[in-house]
């Protein structure tokens, strides 16, 4: 194994689970995900031999991941129906882990019930933390894309979560 092979490697191992979990906020299934992460270490792969230097590949390796994701918004949609008894019940207890795993179930569920360009801006707004002009070169979109599709997600999780501190903490005009 050559040294640009190793440093692949390398890579692989200490940043495939960072990657795994952006991308599993992005797509909200674990099996998308892991699909997701692998098609991005691929195109990773091909394109190690252009990478100036080994630590440009996290970066490109998640602008892979969010344009792939882009190009599954722009497929044809298959209505989702949830089931229409969906109450958050966020009944807190004094640091309980259980309420903080009750929590955390909410959250996703209703993080699921947003659009898959919602999703991708509060993932790199709020678990990322890029500026709404990083998360639209990201995207490909423009920044007002991004900026209409986050009041959008949040005033959506706002609705369906009121009683959810970490939401209540968010300041309305970004950062």
């Amino acid at each position: 194994m050559d040294a640009r092979e190793a440093d692949y490697a390398h890579f692989v191992r200490t940043r495939t689970h960072a990657l795994l979990r952006s991308a599993y906020l992005l797509t909200g299934d674990q099996h998308l995900a892991e699909d997701l992460v692998q098609e991005a270490l691929a195109r990773t792969h091909r394109a190690w031999p252009r990478l100036d230097r080994a630590e440009n590949a996290e970066a490109y390796a998640r602008k892979v991941m969010y344009h792939a994701q882009v190009s599954i918004w722009r497929r044809p949609k298959v209505a989702e129906v949830l089931p229409a008894d969906f109450e958050p019940d966020l009944r807190r207890g004094a640091d309980d882990p259980a309420d903080a795993a009750v929590e955390r179930l909410v959250l996703r569920r209703a993080l699921l019930t947003l659009s898959a360009k919602q999703r991708a801006v509060v993932v790199l707004r709020f678990f990322e933390d890029h500026t709404e002009a990083e998360a639209a070169q990201m995207l490909g979109v423009s920044v007002s894309t991004v900026k209409t599709q986050t009041g959008r997600a949040l005033d959506r999780l706002r609705a369906l979560l009121p009683d959810l501190r970490v939401l209540t903490d968010v300041p309305e005009g970004g950062r």
